[in-house]
């Protein structure tokens, strides 16, 4: 009924229903056709309407006086809103995992936010899941796919999980030829699992390592760190390590093996459309994981 009710302005203000039309981009008949409906749901006749001319009924009249200014209202903000959408600029508030973004998408962070210095970025840091819609934030990131129905979602990418241990540590202590001998060496793990699950690269043979932990974290950063100082064994995704694989401070223990990979995907509030920072920052994103973890 609201479409109508701006139909019928516009038709008061265009002087015509044709006049209407062509404003508004649609058929004659279906003009009248509108028209027609409003009338019958308000059941009062709003127009006179002739071959040359409309003029307002009484009850037309105190129905335009009623509605005009809101309609105006109504379209300036919806103008002002879609302008808004379209610009790269304004705030952007992003909830996002805190160990990610210290460490493998930092450098993402700091490009981005010096390629677009007018979207004022809000990242909002923590390793709980916080409500996307209740923060009224414009994006997320996560890792693994979201159940949430009331949420959108696409998949920026994946990392594999490897066993890691410092060269230190690998030399001082028994030998590992499979991942049987994982019983025999110090492991480091977190509260999100206790059972290593792991599959031979060349092999497809699957083994499945029932954990007993010498320390045990929440946070998989301090898990890195207990294993970079020399202390034992421990199974992170790639980009919780890439830059401790690439200088050496850390490698991989059995490297034929590795474990289910962690997805990365961001996600939005269903039925709400993306303003143009936002699918800027959402394909930033997806780029650089794809640059820095490609798949295959």
């Amino acid at each position: 009924m609201l479409d109508d009710i701006v139909l019928f302005v516009h038709i008061v203000q265009q002087g015509g229903l044709s006049q209407a039309g062509q404003y508004l981009s649609l058929p004659g008949a279906t003009v009248t056709r509108r028209l027609q409906r409003l009338e019958s749901r308000l059941g009062q006749k709003l127009l006179h309407r002739s071959a040359r001319q409309c003029t307002l009924t009484q009850q037309g009249q105190v129905y335009y006086q009623s509605y005009a200014n809101l309609v105006e209202q109504f379209e300036q903000t919806s103008h002002q809103l879609n302008q808004q959408k379209e610009q790269l600029s304004g705030k952007l508030k992003v909830l996002a995992p805190l160990n990610i973004c210290h460490g493998f998408l930092r450098p993402m962070w700091l490009s981005f936010t010096k390629a677009y210095p007018d979207i004022q970025l809000e990242l909002v840091l923590g390793n709980q899941l916080e409500d996307i819609i209740k923060n009224q934030a414009d994006l997320a990131l996560r890792i693994g796919p979201q159940e949430d129905s009331l949420l959108q979602q696409k998949k920026l990418g994946q990392a594999d999980s490897f066993l890691v241990a410092t060269p230190n540590y690998l030399t001082s202590t028994a030998e590992l030829k499979e991942p049987n001998d994982l019983k025999q060496h110090r492991l480091i793990g977190t509260t999100l699992r206790n059972k290593w699950p792991l599959t031979n690269t060349k092999t497809r043979a699957s083994y499945t390592h029932m954990c007993r932990f010498n320390s045990i974290y929440n946070d998989t950063s301090f898990v890195k760190y207990q294993i970079c100082d020399h202390q034992g064994i421990g199974l992170l995704p790639r980009f919780e390590i890439i830059n401790e694989l690439k200088t050496g401070e850390l490698v991989r223990v059995l490297p034929e093996w590795q474990s289910l990979p962690r997805e990365v995907f961001a996600i939005w509030p269903s039925g709400r459309l993306l303003s143009k920072k936002s699918v800027c920052l959402r394909d930033y994103m997806h780029i650089f994981i794809q640059q820095q973890l490609p798949e295959g």
